[in-house]
């Protein structure tokens, strides 16, 4: 069983993350604590992943289900090369997607990518070789760094949900990875939980109103 993570006032990255950034220490404030428990199953994340990309969560987590249906709960390599690709696209799964499965399992089967190597990779090493593979990208090496594996400096600026969060900390419409990465310099060597933070205010409806520094 995993960890499970507390951060709070207490937390020494967090007294960091204060002293560095008051917008985000209002956003911390406002959030309070929080707990969680990095994804334990590294092949099933990344699969999960590959289905959410361009999808709403909605969307993406009832497709999920369906595959755990198709798989009778175990999804893994073995099981999933045994499925045919009319089989995974019943349930809703693009073409293309199909394909990024199969490069993905094919990769893991061979022996080329060893998933239990990973936690002992640099993050850049762990981001050149699953970028390798056709159909993960940047974005989906990102949200396996930072939800599997709790690196503590992955800055998600490709992901929508984080810019929605940033978007109402800084009211900037200026989202370019040298803009996001700029301003959040600061953050550093804590991206990842200030990222935490700014998915939890959007997970919360924090956002729904308009931030304010002093109120």
């Amino acid at each position: 069983m995993s960890e499970i993570i507390r951060l709070d006032i207490n937390t020494d990255s967090i007294k960091y993350l204060c002293t560095k950034d008051k917008r985000l220490a209002k956003v911390i404030s406002m959030v309070g604590t929080i707990t969680y428990e990095p994804y334990k199953d590294s092949y099933r994340f990344l699969i999960k992943t590959i289905i959410g990309q361009m999808l709403s969560n909605k969307v993406a987590d009832i497709i999920s289900e369906r595959l755990e249906v198709l798989c009778n709960g175990t999804i893994n390599p073995n099981i999933i090369s045994n499925l045919s690709n009319d089989d995974i696209r019943s349930i809703g799964i693009s073409k293309s997607k199909v394909s990024y499965i199969r490069n993905l399992t094919e990769e893991i089967k061979s022996g080329n990518i060893d998933l239990s190597e990973f936690p002992c990779l640099p993050d850049k090493e762990i981001i050149n070789k699953l970028t390798s593979i056709r159909g993960i990208g940047h974005w989906t090496a990102k949200m396996y760094l930072l939800f599997v594996l709790d690196r503590q400096d992955i800055l998600p600026y490709e992901d929508i949900a984080f810019l929605q969060g940033y978007k109402w900390v800084y009211k900037t419409d200026n989202y370019t990875p040298a803009a996001v990465s700029a301003k959040c310099k600061k953050w550093k060597p804590y991206s990842s939980i200030a990222a935490r933070y700014l998915y939890r205010a959007l997970d919360s409806g924090l956002t729904k109103e308009g931030f304010h520094l002093y109120k």
